[in-house]
């Protein structure tokens, strides 16, 4: 079967997206991994694949897939990247498109420059929404590493996150800390590491550890997850540029009720074909 995807990034955050509305597919897990190996595959971050809807009230629903083969919930940058493939496939002409995904349904808006505003909704706070074992909630939690212990934000974008503060990101232990923050105990399912150092209350330069996948140039919702935190703490305003390795993005978000808004670019780099 000879498969046609086209490969995209949102600031570095790379992506292999396939149209399945129009193609007939079936991808088992260990075709995933090869599809998103980068020496014998074509390599990406992650796998997306656009589907018709189960609902009649939204135009998409999309699927994702980390490099290692799992399906999770959500993926900010590969929303954005959603909203320009289904057009550039013209799969739709519309610059307003409602996604279904397992996360609940996601509204995205493509700018006049190309930018694309995703509302991600609001964010959850409970510790059992990520799920995090926790006995209250808190605006920020002590968790023991290996060697001493770190707080962390928890907050779930659709998928979950721990966000530390940090002095500086360039300096900071992601190498040592992400992967212990990714498979610590107290995430009986696993968990995104986010790590930030604070610029101003506007703005703030970020490093992410994803789960399933290591740390990348960039992530969407770790990016809402971390402004989330800092607010919640009193650290960041409403609107807030968050840098990441891979480029800026921008956070929305009012407060406890509201949903955050992102806006962001979204990059083809190539369309292709693959037998598999």
């Amino acid at each position: 079967m000879r498969l046609r995807f086209t490969k995209m990034h949102g600031l570095g955050n790379d992506f292999v997206m396939i149209d399945a509305v129009s193609q007939r597919i079936r991808l088992s897990t260990d075709k995933i991994r090869k599809l998103a190996d980068r020496r014998f595959g074509i390599g990406c971050d992650q796998l997306l694949i656009v589907e018709i809807p189960s609902r009649a009230d939204v135009d998409f629903r999309y699927r994702i897939f980390n490099c290692d083969g799992t399906e999770v919930q959500n993926c900010g940058n590969g929303a954005r990247c959603f909203a320009q493939f289904v057009r550039e496939r013209k799969l739709t002409g519309k610059k307003e498109i409602r996604v279904e995904t397992q996360a609940g349904i996601l509204t995205l808006k493509v700018q006049g420059n190309g930018d694309v505003a995703v509302d991600m909704g609001q964010p959850n706070l409970a510790p059992a929404s990520l799920p995090f074992l926790s006995d209250s909630q808190q605006p920020a939690y002590t968790l023991p590493l290996n060697h001493g212990s770190i707080k962390v934000g928890a907050v779930s974008m659709g998928n979950p996150h721990a966000v530390t503060v940090v002095d500086d990101v360039n300096t900071a232990a992601v190498e040592t800390w992400g992967p212990q923050i990714e498979a610590h105990k107290h995430f009986p399912e696993r968990v995104n590491a986010g790590f930030m150092d604070i610029v101003s209350r506007q703005e703030i330069n970020l490093r992410v550890y994803e789960r399933g996948v290591g740390e990348t140039q960039a992530c969407g919702t770790g990016a809402c997850a971390a402004v989330v935190a800092g607010r919640v703490q009193n650290l960041l305003d409403s609107d807030v540029k968050v840098n990441l390795p891979g480029g800026s993005l921008y956070i929305k978000w009012a407060g406890v009720g509201e949903s955050v808004i992102m806006t962001g670019p979204a990059t083809t780099v190539f369309h292709g074909q693959i037998k598999i």
